[in-house]
């Protein structure tokens, strides 16, 4: 099975990429999003069917983020087909070929047991969307491009250099060396701890560049900005997901090694530092893509900061994770309707989106509300679990820092997005012949309802997966 979800968009950018008709191609992505979620359930109702080698199997987190993926995926498939439509100047075979590519590194990644395999999958989710954020074709798209590309490396390479760092910290103990996730969590507690302490800190910074965890985010405001939004929302769902589970996975196995303070108190730090920096860049930001990058910083900052306070508020990262994926569908989805609409990103140019696009408006509003932990959205329930894991672990001060920031951010995030809503349009805007679309509007509403579920009912099988996930990550003394 887990060959199965990595080969079948393989194969599908073959076909892709033969077909010749401009219009006829972007209708590959929706049966094979269809059918690659087929395969995502059939692995999570029976797991021990998706394990084909050490090296190919799902984890419990690997399965969260698994599915997280394939219903993303599948929400921007059947909006490309309706954006492609709009964008007929242009060919999109590479952009069509890109995005299966995409699916399938990203399955690699969930599926990859073996820590260098991981490693060439998540350098492969970087190459595969470079040209898709390349896809509009201006020099300010090219400069983004590159920047993701170079950025995106100097991380890679730290992480490959952490790799082996890990490698060597079984070699210093005279255990035997392998990368094998199953092999280095057993025997973690003989592995040296100065060298293991080294790799973590390296892997932190490697697979933190690619999360777009502060201050290596650089690359994100000009990726998100330039990008068009079905790429913006694959990357703050995917590529950061995909990253934050490699860390997930070596922060386990320090904690096997009885390093779980050393590593918590790095990951508060970082997550509350990049909670710090979205905030200040937030205020006052003027493109509304840009800013919904910082927001990314944020959201991967409060993962994180879960992961690193521990208890309760692991369950709390895991269910944020899920819903920041689908929250950013909506905004990123919804802001490149707008971005079309007004063929502007600014708020100089951008007012009254409620009135030009009261479907893609509306939800863009909405979706603020909900990533900004308001209720009754999923994200409040992701939020506020963390926050009572920190009151929970007596770690009043990071919770009360985190209250601050989340309430600076909405202030700062929310002025922003009351000025592309509110107001009239331009005449500018007027003239534009751009509307919303059902193939370009129902993604974004069937996220959106997602987040509300999430917000008022976890359904059973999904909390299961989670708790699943929450045991697999203890490590007791």
């Amino acid at each position: 099975m887990a060959l199965a979800l990595i080969l079948l968009p393989l194969l599908a950018a073959a076909l892709a990429a033969a077909i010749r008709s401009n219009r006829l191609r972007p209708w590959v992505l929706p049966p094979v999003a269809v059918a690659h979620l087929v395969l995502t359930t059939l692995a999570l109702l029976r797991p021990e069917g998706a394990d084909v080698t050490r090296w190919f199997s799902l984890d419990p987190p690997g399965r969260i983020v698994l599915l997280i993926l394939t219903l993303l995926f599948l929400a921007c498939s059947i909006y490309s087909v309706g954006y492609l439509r709009c964008r007929s100047e242009l060919s999109n075979r590479i952009f069509c070929v890109g995005l299966l590519l995409f699916l399938s590194a990203t399955s690699l990644v969930v599926c990859a047991r073996h820590l260098g395999l991981m490693w060439v999958a998540i350098e492969a989710t970087s190459l595969t969307a470079a040209p898709l954020i390349y896809f509009n074709r201006t020099p300010r798209s090219l400069e983004a491009t590159w920047k993701y590309l170079l950025v995106g490396s100097v991380g890679i390479a730290l992480a490959l250099l952490g790799s082996f760092f890990l490698a060597y910290a079984a070699v210093q103990k005279g255990v035997d060396s392998s990368l094998l996730f199953d092999d280095l969590l057993r025997n973690a507690p003989l592995l040296s701890k100065p060298w293991l302490h080294a790799a973590f800190v390296l892997l932190l910074v490697g697979y933190g560049t690619k999360m777009g965890l502060a201050p290596m985010h650089t690359w994100k405001p000009d990726a998100y900005g330039e990008a068009p939004g079905v790429v913006g929302a694959l990357l703050a769902g995917g590529v950061t997901n995909c990253a934050f589970l490699a860390l997930l996975r070596v922060d386990h196995i320090c904690r096997a090694a009885g390093e779980a303070p050393y590593t918590g108190r790095l990951l508060v730090f970082m997550g509350i530092l990049s909670m710090v920096f979205a905030a200040v860049f937030m205020v006052g930001q003027r493109d509304f893509k840009r800013m919904l990058a910082y927001s990314s910083v944020e959201h991967m900052g409060i993962l994180v900061l879960g992961i690193g306070i521990g208890g309760g508020a692991v369950f709390g990262a895991l269910l944020h994770m899920i819903n920041n994926g689908l929250t950013k569908a909506v905004l990123f989805l919804s802001a490149g309707n707008i971005h079309r609409a007004f063929d502007a990103k600014t708020t100089d140019e951008v007012q009254g989106a409620m009135r030009r696009l009261p479907l893609s408006g509306t939800l863009f509003l909405l979706g603020f509300l909900a990533i900004t932990g308001s209720p009754p959205f999923g994200p409040f329930i992701s939020e506020f679990s963390i926050l009572n894991g920190a009151f929970g672990a007596g770690r009043f001060l990071v919770g009360a820092m985190f209250l601050f920031l989340l309430l600076i951010i909405f202030i700062g995030m929310g002025r922003t997005v009351l000025t592309v809503v509110q107001g009239r349009p331009t005449a500018a805007a007027r003239r534009t012949t751009y509307r919303d679309g059902w193939l370009t509007g129902l993604p974004i509403l069937a996220s959106f309802a997602a987040v509300l579920l999430l917000g008022v009912y976890i359904p059973g099988p999904l909390n299961g997966l989670l708790r699943e996930a929450v045991r697999f990550l203890e490590v007791r003394p």
